[in-house]
């Protein structure tokens, strides 16, 4: 096991493992234990009562943070004609069809999400041994295969963050910066959880929601309670 550096140690001090703690005191304390010299992300991890094995326990999908992530992330349009005159007036970092196409087969990875037509897809779909991996793959459950590339790239540039259960049955979300307002984090974490509630598959048996944490990226994961969540 990898020997904790002495500011972890010392953050650590700060959280009662045992504890669960309402949200606004996890976002405090993670706040408090953020001891890294750059604006470190806070991210949300959820542990979820599904068996992502089967298809009926999938989740998956998108959303708009109240109030974004503090990251700008860079848009790819994959779209011909007008619709790429509208990704491009929306804001898109990059908008074009095959010329992508081809520098993505020659290594080219400069931008954080993808979005496509779906009249696109027949020939995006040629990347998915490249895409898939990275999770970069345009998908229609995440808003990112669609017609209205004017909203997409807008909610992405808004904040918009994706979803989705591992092998697992956890779930990560960035919800900020630990330079957010502490009240900007909480609504950030509301909001996802209340999403992710709303999401539960009917195929779900025992307790849904079973824990939640959130951490900094150098930081300590605080538990929450997320039972007034589940009420």
């Amino acid at each position: 096991m990898a020997k904790k550096g002495k500011k972890y140690s010392e953050a650590l001090k700060l959280v009662d493992r045992s504890k669960s703690y309402d949200s606004k005191e996890a976002i405090e304390l993670v706040k408090k234990a953020s001891t890294a010299k750059f604006d470190e992300t806070v991210e949300a991890a959820f542990r979820l009562g599904v068996d992502p094995k089967k298809a009926d326990q999938q989740i998956r999908g998108a959303m708009v943070l109240p109030h974004g992530t503090g990251k700008t992330q860079r848009v790819l349009v994959f779209a011909k004609g007008d619709k790429a005159k509208e990704a491009e007036a929306a804001g898109a970092d990059y908008v074009g069809d095959q010329e992508y196409i081809s520098k993505i087969n020659e290594g080219w990875f400069d931008f954080d999400v993808i979005v496509a037509t779906p009249d696109m897809m027949a020939e995006v779909g040629k990347l998915g041994r490249v895409l898939g991996p990275k999770g970069l793959m345009p998908n229609p459950k995440t808003g990112t295969v669609t017609f209205e590339v004017e909203k997409a790239v807008q909610e992405i540039k808004a904040g918009k963050v994706e979803y989705r259960v591992d092998k697992a049955g956890n779930i990560h979300v960035p919800i900020g910066k630990v330079s957010f307002e502490d009240n900007q984090l909480v609504e950030n974490f509301a909001a996802i959880t209340e999403t992710l509630v709303k999401a539960k598959p009917q195929a779900s048996k025992g307790k849904y929601m079973r824990n939640a944490a959130i951490s900094s990226t150098m930081g300590p994961g605080v538990r929450v309670d997320v039972s007034s969540f589940t009420n």
